[in-house]
């Protein structure tokens, strides 16, 4: 068995919590990784253009999985769209604005798009993590090629909304945990081991030569699909119980130390 595939969630996981890591020493990783042709996958809820934005340096030579799997793009060059119809978009859109106490980002190819009415805190930890965000006054009438609903709540409304979204949404889309107070409506399969699996195909790897590191509710398909799936140490505990594998926390850039360890062939790569 070798490893031929290294996926890597990016907030809570790749990222510390100022959202950087250490790029000198991951570069040098990378290179290495490269000349022994092991592929490295960003694998994240983020839009495309922010997750570009942390590898500028080689952003044309790996993959990103974006958008929880509805975006993939390898090289550059896109693998595959996810896309609701027009009239799933509306059905969607319509319930969220009927819901109180949520802030909505509709996610789309061009951009993302939110509402003009929200307060300037939402508005600066939107900017955050969307490269490409449009501020409107009515998320019914936006067009573009629609794949994802990121959403903002209170902790405390998490687990009921996320059941209410559930039922309301059934055959539609699929709420998924993507932090505190934060949820991601995904369209059903279209989550990041479906766009693994997918560059898997390209690049003929099998699952058990796959590596995947998470954090969060939207990384357990992920996980268990990989050969070597590793929660972080700052993971919740339901998600240590989906990998087989911990890896260090974010903060203390745990997935370069599991990279270290692939690069040496040790336990459990020996």
């Amino acid at each position: 068995m070798a490893v031929k595939l290294i996926a890597v969630d990016m907030d809570g996981t790749f990222l510390s919590d100022d959202k950087t890591y250490p790029r000198e020493r991951f570069l040098a990783q990378y290179a290495e990784l490269k000349a022994r042709g092991i592929r490295f996958v960003v694998a994240s809820g983020n839009q495309y253009y922010q997750l570009v934005s942390f590898f500028p340096e080689i952003a044309d030579e790996i993959a990103f999985v974006a958008e929880n799997g509805a975006w993939v793009v390898c090289e550059g060059e896109d693998v595959f769209n996810g896309e609701l119809t027009e009239e799933q978009y509306r059905h969607v859109i319509s319930h969220l604005l009927t819901m109180e106490d949520l802030e909505i980002i509709a996610c789309g190819k061009n951009s993302g798009y939110t509402l003009n009415r929200y307060d300037e805190r939402f508005k600066k930890m939107a900017a955050r993590y969307y490269h490409r965000l449009q501020y409107v006054d009515d998320l019914r009438c936006v067009k573009d090629i629609f794949f994802k609903f990121a959403l903002n709540l209170p902790d405390m409304h998490l687990l009921k909304t996320m059941d209410a979204l559930t039922e309301a949404l059934e055959g539609i889309m699929v709420p998924v945990s993507s932090g505190h107070g934060s949820i991601d409506l995904i369209i059903p399969g279209l989550h990041k081991a479906n766009g693994i699996r997918l560059l898997q195909q390209r690049w003929g790897i099998g699952d058990n030569d796959v590596v995947a590191f998470g954090d969060g509710g939207n990384d357990v398909e992920m996980l268990r699909h990989a050969g070597f799936g590793f929660a972080m140490e700052n993971a919740p505990e339901a998600i240590h119980k989906v990998a087989q594998y911990r890896a260090p926390a974010n903060n203390q850039a745990g997935v370069l130390a599991i990279i270290d360890k692939i690069l040496k062939g040790e336990a459990p790569f020996a």
